[in-house]
């Protein structure tokens, strides 16, 4: 199994068994482990009445801490309180407070291509520069469909992310799309979007652009597509499907400069309308 210590001692450095990047824990489960290194023992683990060997001793305790690993709690660290610095910005996650789920698990719509594959877990924290919120809070709000079918514009900035009748705004059949202005220049981190998460639906052609100008003419940027025909006429997208739930779909800006925020979509799998509830937009002013 293992010709000596120096051999496991190899395969312990080896190991990779975390399910996402995460040095500083990686190197703490690592230690932990080494520290269980053969001359360790002073004891023998005994089955059936007799000796274990030392390196077979070893395996089975490598076994149980990555079977603590994977089914155990791990501990969650509020970032938030201690935040770090990446790239010489300190940064922290920001702070998005979902609403009620309204059903449990991710359904999957079927016929529905190029959909990504639920996470099975809560998304993971985004991370943006300290100071760092939503700024579409209350901001005005333009429709390609001046005269919604329920609702009216304005709730897709007021704070309320609930899937209730009365909190969401429904727009014609076909592409339509809605614009925010943000009254000042904001460099971008992350768009939040709930279109209706009532039931496990997806939104076709979802692409979202900022621009320096209300009719998007100026600095027209990309941020998200999943158009993957180009049936928007905003260019073939290489982004995913996916299903609409409480976390809305987080998308990362990447610190973009722009005043306007505007979202497409073309109906979805239960009908051809459009659906909003809210839309956050984080950010900060540029030069802060």
């Amino acid at each position: 199994m293992f010709k000596d210590e120096a051999d496991f001692k190899k395969v312990v450095d080896g190991l990779n068994i975390d399910t996402k990047p995460n040095p500083a824990h990686r190197e703490a489960l690592r230690q932990r482990m080494l520290s269980m290194s053969i001359g360790s023992f002073t004891t023998r683990i005994t089955i059936m009445k007799g000796p274990v060997p030392k390196l077979a001793a070893a395996v089975i305790i490598i076994s149980v801490v990555i079977g603590v690993h994977y089914f155990t709690k791990p501990q969650v660290i509020d970032e938030s309180v201690q935040p770090v610095i990446r790239e010489g910005v300190q940064v922290a996650p920001i702070d998005i407070k979902l609403p009620r789920a309204m059903f449990v698990g991710t359904p999957q719509p079927t016929r529905v291509s190029n959909l990504e594959n639920p996470l099975g877990r809560p998304r993971d924290p985004f991370l943006a520069p300290v100071g760092t919120k939503n700024v579409a809070l209350g901001k005005p709000v333009s429709s390609s469909d001046p005269e919604p079918i329920i609702g009216e514009i304005k709730l897709i900035t007021d704070g309320d992310k609930e899937a209730a009748d009365g909190s969401y705004v429904e727009l014609g059949p076909f592409l339509q799309h809605i614009t925010i202005d943000l009254e000042a220049v904001y460099e971008i981190y992350a768009i939040v979007v709930w279109h209706y998460h009532k039931q496990a639906r997806v939104y076709y052609d979802v692409v979202v652009q900022v621009a320096d100008d209300p009719d998007f003419t100026k600095n027209v940027r990309t941020v998200f597509n999943n158009d993957i025909d180009n049936s928007a006429g905003l260019g073939v997208g290489q982004h995913k499907h996916y299903v609409e739930t409480n976390e809305g779909k987080l998308i990362d800006a990447k610190g973009m400069r722009a005043r306007y925020v505007r979202l497409y979509s073309k109906g979805n799998s239960s009908d051809d309308l459009n659906h909003y509830i809210e839309v956050e937009v984080y950010g900060k002013p540029v030069g802060q």
